[in-house]
């Protein structure tokens, strides 16, 4: 892993206009991807890590509009990007994986075509080459008998199986960054196990950059080299995935490691986190965690400014937990 940027994301703003209201999804979003570096981003459901996604590759639809901020490609702005060049970088430079790999898929075509148009789309090959290619890519993703399955139609696969192929394809023209958005939620552990195995493999090899979008702390461990824990639209939390996990400093963070199974004594209660998510319609003054936070107080009522109570580590709370955590 170098020092490249690959993906720079610069006060990232992304707001649903609707007839209840603005709801604010991503409000002032940074982080940096590096050449083969693999940052897990995780929160619980709606805390934006999608949208973040969506809001990178300019797939947000209406009410959504992102409306700040800057999406920096290998110094290039891709909210300034206009739609031939969204084209041209969508599949090829940046991939996504979808978590319901059907939003990949047409269902009317045969895997081989759909496979080889992703190629061709964007490199000048023959239709031979291009299917020896996403034979191989299937291969690699742990489908067996490749060749037979390429004739086949995403029907005829199971919800796993479909969702190998969309990861296959993500991985075609390797790409310079991958963004996941919880692919491997409906495979087994063993072929998750190797989906994560060769998903390292090619960002060592190649220095793809990828975003693993995940709710699951036990993937990005084994996984991931940095990670950033979004609440609310924002990023409270930002660091080396071992240090964070190994020594988190934001209350959410601390709660959100607090309730993974294992952590308890046997007999007891598994630990959850109190509360829930507040609506973006209707967000607290201050810190959004605050309702939910046991070291909240007065001064959690004022917008928080990003810190670093640790070295290598940003943080968005004005009561970090360093002496409870080290």
């Amino acid at each position: 892993m170098t020092d490249t940027p690959i993906l720079d994301v610069q006060g990232l703003e992304t707001h649903f206009f609707t007839k209840d209201g603005v709801a604010k999804a991503i409000d002032g979003v940074n982080f940096t991807v590096r050449k083969g570096e693999i940052m897990g981003l995780v929160g619980e459901s709606g805390s934006g890590k999608s949208v973040t996604g969506f809001s990178i590759l300019g797939l947000v639809d209406p009410p959504g509009k992102v409306v700040g901020g800057k999406v920096l490609f290998k110094g290039e702005d891709l909210l300034q990007a206009d739609d031939k060049r969204m084209q041209e970088l969508r599949g090829a430079r940046i991939s996504m994986i979808f978590q319901d790999p059907m939003m990949t898929l047409n269902p009317v075509l045969r895997v081989d075509t759909q496979m080889i148009e992703t190629i061709q789309a964007h490199e000048k090959v023959d239709k031979q080459t291009a299917w020896q290619r996403s034979r191989d890519a299937l291969a690699q993703v742990g489908i067996p008998s490749p060749e037979e399955r390429m004739r086949a139609y995403p029907h005829q696969f199971s919800g796993g199986m479909r969702q190998r192929v969309a990861i296959a394809i993500a991985l075609l023209n390797k790409p310079d960054l991958i963004i996941a958005d919880e692919p491997t939620t409906a495979l087994d552990v063993t072929i998750q196990g190797q989906i994560l195995y060769e998903t390292q493999k090619l960002c060592r090899e190649t220095g793809t950059a990828m975003i693993w979008v995940t709710h699951d702390l036990a993937v990005v461990a084994g996984l991931a080299d940095s990670i950033s824990v979004m609440y609310a639209g924002r990023v409270v939390e930002q660091g080396n995935i071992n240090d964070v996990l190994d020594n988190p400093v934001h209350p959410y963070t601390l709660g959100l490691l607090g309730s993974v199974p294992g952590h308890n004594t046997r007999g007891q209660r598994l630990y959850q986190v109190p509360g829930m998510a507040p609506s973006l319609f209707k967000l607290p003054k201050g810190c959004a965690f605050q309702p939910r936070c046991g070291y909240a107080t007065e001064a959690c009522q004022q917008d928080q400014t990003v810190t670093e109570p640790v070295p290598g580590r940003a943080v968005r709370c004005c009561h970090p937990q360093v002496e409870v955590s080290s």
